[in-house]
């Protein structure tokens, strides 16, 4: 009898591309939206590339029942949340460990938790604050000139931080009022990001916004009421060309 072996054959990462993944908690009210950031990961992965994720070791700022929408009167930590995506404690380390020397990249996936822990968009809008120590990382990955890959809500961190930045949070045009309110229910996000100075472009879910001069990759992801599967590719889209930008430097 013929016995015939598969074997599985692993991918072996690419070190020339090595990119740090920000998240913000687990679970789109509240922290990352977990399908982003999965897909980020995914899509970093089938590029080969090394990838060390990072979250702020902080409180949320409050906890959401995402059965119901209703606060929970509870606290939970914002890096220990994001360990559930990270897959455990060994994959993440706190943000202010991050050393941007150490990285070609960075990727924000989106989620409440960008607009609520990583920021205060969600409560003060256009006069938002940045966390400070993702306030200095982005900085500083800015000024290397290395690319920052952004989906969905947290690219509104673009438009308060880099100036001019030319990014996409969906679209607005050709679209009613209703029309807006159930295609695209966070499309309030673009005139905020407008009042900040951002330079937005209309994109949808399978587009991308890519401005050369900041070096940012911006898409719309789950700012539209899209298919799991064209967030997806969305996101592929942008991680596609987040490493084009790494082989570009």
């Amino acid at each position: 009898m013929l016995r015939t072996t598969f074997r599985h054959l692993s991918t072996k990462t690419n070190p020339s591309r090595t990119v740090a993944v920000v998240l913000s908690g687990c679970g789109v009210y509240d922290g990352s939206e977990i399908h982003e950031a999965s897909a980020c990961l995914v899509h970093l992965s089938r590029h080969n590339a090394s990838v060390q994720i990072f979250a702020p070791d902080i409180a949320q700022k409050h906890v959401i029942n995402h059965l119901t929408g209703e606060p929970m009167p509870e606290t939970r930590n914002v890096l220990a949340e994001s360990a559930r995506i990270a897959r455990g404690g060994q994959n993440i380390s706190s943000l202010d460990k991050l050393q941007v020397n150490q990285f070609q990249a960075i990727i924000l996936p989106g989620g409440f938790g960008a607009a609520k822990n990583l920021s205060t968009f969600a409560f003060d809008g256009e006069k938002m604050t940045v966390n400070e120590q993702l306030e200095k990382v982005l900085k500083d990955f800015y000024r290397s000139g290395k690319p920052i890959g952004m989906c969905c809500i947290s690219p509104v961190i673009a438009a308060k931080l880099i100036p001019g930045a030319q990014l996409t949070l969906g679209k607005m045009k050709n679209l009613s009022d209703n029309e807006a309110k159930n295609v695209f229910p966070y499309s309030g996000a673009v005139m905020s990001a407008r009042q900040m100075g951002a330079d937005t472009k209309e994109c949808d879910v399978n587009e991308v916004c890519v401005d050369k001069q900041h070096r940012l990759v911006t898409t719309p992801a789950f700012m539209k009421n899209a298919a799991f599967h064209e967030i997806f590719d969305g996101i592929g889209l942008m991680i596609e060309k987040v490493v084009q930008m790494i082989e570009q430097k």
